[in-house]
């Protein structure tokens, strides 16, 4: 039997073998706001504490997630951005050291922040209509790069980072971003096979695996991103890019 937790700005639904987290703004198309990274970090925590073979994150209404709020950014100190930005890096490291098997699905137009959060997992899906953009470099900032790198290659990350550009669902299953695509419809049948693949091995030997796969360079992507927010004028450099017409 499933359990459901039900408080915006995020859903967990909770099985024996798989935890799925719901980004739940769908006002805001999921974009990350302080209250929610805190959220996740608790509830990806429990999880963990929980040894859950598989955490499962998706997106409620159009899209995954918008990446960072800029909400009322104006009225927070560059201090307060930095804070928020270090503490968006913290989750992603929980999510992409998790011991448990880690699934992202995806659709709709996926943002920044959003897209390493989408990174951050083991596996992938997105829809067909889906599409991904990662602007932050437009505005100084270093996050998720690292990771980017590893699953796509130097030469596709500097393709794609360089110029900030977006990519489509064609191009992330080419590049190998995505494990494949799949309509909504598919995504139970996806968590399903996933969860059996979790609990193929027991949670000490898993959370092994899952350790000696991975590069560890947290501490060094820790240092990356918080230097490129401490960078005087990030408020400024944020205010420039959102004047920058939609791309």
């Amino acid at each position: 039997m499933s359990a459901m937790s039900a408080s915006l700005p995020l859903a967990i639904e909770r099985r024996p073998a798989a935890w799925t987290f719901t980004l739940s703004r769908p006002e805001k198309r999921n974009a990350l706001s302080a209250e929610l990274v805190e959220a996740l970090i608790d509830g990806v925590d429990a999880a963990h504490r929980e040894q859950v073979p598989l955490l499962v994150f998706a997106g409620a209404g159009r899209n995954f997630s918008a990446g960072f709020d800029f909400t009322d950014y104006e009225t927070q100190s560059e201090g307060d951005l930095l804070l928020r930005m270090v503490r968006i890096e913290m989750l992603l490291q929980r999510v992409a050291g998790s011991p448990s098997l880690t699934l992202a699905l995806a659709h709709g137009r996926n943002f920044g922040a959003g897209v390493d959060l989408f990174a951050a997992c083991k596996w992938r899906y997105c829809t067909p209509e889906a599409g991904f953009r990662m602007p932050g470099l437009k505005f100084g900032l270093v996050l998720g790069t690292r990771r980017f790198r590893d699953i796509v290659g130097a030469d596709q990350a500097l393709s794609i980072l360089g110029s900030a550009r977006a990519f489509d669902a064609d191009e992330a299953r080419r590049i190998g971003f995505v494990r494949d695509c799949a309509a909504q419809a598919q995504w139970p049948a996806l968590i399903d096979a996933a969860a059996e693949a979790a609990t193929a091995l027991d949670p000490a030997t898993r959370a092994t695996l899952h350790r000696v796969l991975r590069d560890d360079h947290d501490d060094a992507d820790l240092a990356a991103l918080a230097r490129s927010a401490a960078q005087p004028g990030f408020k400024a450099r944020i205010r420039d890019y959102l004047a920058q017409p939609a791309a």
